[in-house]
């Protein structure tokens, strides 16, 4: 009877842990009671936080969850918090998006702005690196920029460092920046870049065209005051990611909050403050331009 019976049991044993499975998988998942949000900074990240206040009221609404933002001190450590599990949503650069990505797997990317047209950035999903200096000084091309001093944003600065170092060598037909220029400085952001020139602290920089219009808005700098002596290739926006060790519920909500955006009234006003149309869904395919650039 026994002998008859063990066939049986394992069989029932089997079918009833591969119900369980899918349930047990879900259960591992992350469901935490605050959401935890940060973007990579700028000179005045708090108040450009109040530009994302509309959609992180939406998002605490949407998932039932209290948002707390995480004050940034460098591109890399957002995506430390990250990986430290210390933030759950953020809005990374390119770059560092996929300096994230190789670290963790676990960090995915869902969206990204539309822009509007707005002076040098183009409308849509991309932007591009601009060579800026300043109107009026004796740096009017590229050939005068030999021994200049230069401005870089941060080592993980797609559109302020990896582009300017890997691409504009080559596209403008010059040495590597560290041989062209007498000096190179990292500025912390595409704002501080800008100004820097506007003040003759520099006598260049390479900045996001979207982040420069964001200066430009914001009263810190004209946008006639300033010369444009280089554009990069298209390269995909700022990446809205988060770990996908959350549950699937929970990252439907989050994602539906930005993609949906241009659906409802508080929405609008977040894109008002952003410059954009709407968000548009990305996927990690989509910052293969980044990774065939850093190759």
């Amino acid at each position: 009877m026994l002998t008859r019976w063990i066939p049986k049991l394992i069989a029932a044993t089997t079918a009833a842990l591969v119900l369980a499975a899918p349930a047990f998988a879900q259960s591992k998942c992350e469901d935490p009671k605050v959401l935890k949000f940060s973007l990579v900074p700028t000179q005045d990240s708090l108040r450009e936080l109040t530009y994302y206040k509309p959609i992180l009221d939406q998002l605490s609404k949407n998932t039932g969850k209290k948002i707390e933002f995480y004050m940034p001190t460098s591109y890399s450590s957002v995506v430390e918090a990250l990986l430290g599990k210390w933030v759950d949503v953020a809005v990374l650069g390119p770059e560092s998006y996929v300096i994230a990505k190789n670290k963790e797997p676990t960090v995915e990317v869902f969206g990204t702005y539309s822009r509007l047209k707005n002076g040098v950035q183009d409308a849509g999903p991309g932007y591009k690196a601009v060579l800026i200096t300043k109107k009026g000084s004796k740096f009017g091309d590229i050939a005068s920029l030999k021994g200049a001093v230069l401005a870089l944003v941060d080592p993980a600065s797609t559109s302020g460092s990896l582009v300017p170092e890997h691409v504009f060598p080559k596209q403008a037909n010059t040495p590597p920046l560290k041989s062209y220029f007498s000096k190179v400085v990292y500025s912390g952001g595409h704002d501080l870049s800008a100004i820097s020139v506007a003040e003759g602290k520099v006598d260049a920089a390479f900045v996001a065209t979207h982040r420069f219009m964001e200066t430009v808005n914001a009263g810190k700098v004209k946008q006639e005051d300033f010369n444009y002596l280089w554009y990069s290739p298209l390269l995909p926006q700022d990446p809205f990611v988060y770990r996908n060790t959350l549950c699937d519920e929970l990252k439907a909500k989050i994602a539906n909050t930005f993609l949906q955006v241009d659906q409802n009234e508080d929405g609008k006003k977040y894109l008002a403050n952003v410059k954009s149309e709407k968000v548009v869904k990305m996927t990690d395919a989509d910052y293969n331009i980044i990774r065939d650039v850093t190759k």
